[in-house]
C-alpha cells in the first residue's frame, strides 16, 4: 500500500493492518532462521511498512 492509501484509513483498520504487517515479520523471521526465506529485502520492506502506519497513527493522534 502506498502512503496515501493507509492515510485514508481509520484507526480500526489501521490497527488491524499494524497487527497484520506484526505478523508478516515474525512469519519472515521464523522463515529467515529455518533457511526457508529466499527474498531478504521482504524483512526490510516489512520493518518499513510497520513504521509508516505508526507514524500515521500518531500523526492522526496529535491532530
Amino acid at each position: 500500500m502506498k502512503v496515501e492509501e493507509i492515510r485514508v484509513l481509520k484507526p480500526e483498520e489501521l490497527a488491524k493492518q499494524l497487527e497484520a504487517a506484526h505478523q508478516e515479520l515474525f512469519d519472515l523471521r521464523f522463515r529467515l532462521t529455518t533457511k526457508q526465506l529466499v527474498n531478504h529485502r521482504q524483512l526490510r520492506l516489512t520493518r518499513k511498512k510497520i513504521a509508516i502506519i505508526q507514524t500515521i497513527i500518531r500523526e492522526k493522534e496529535l491532530a
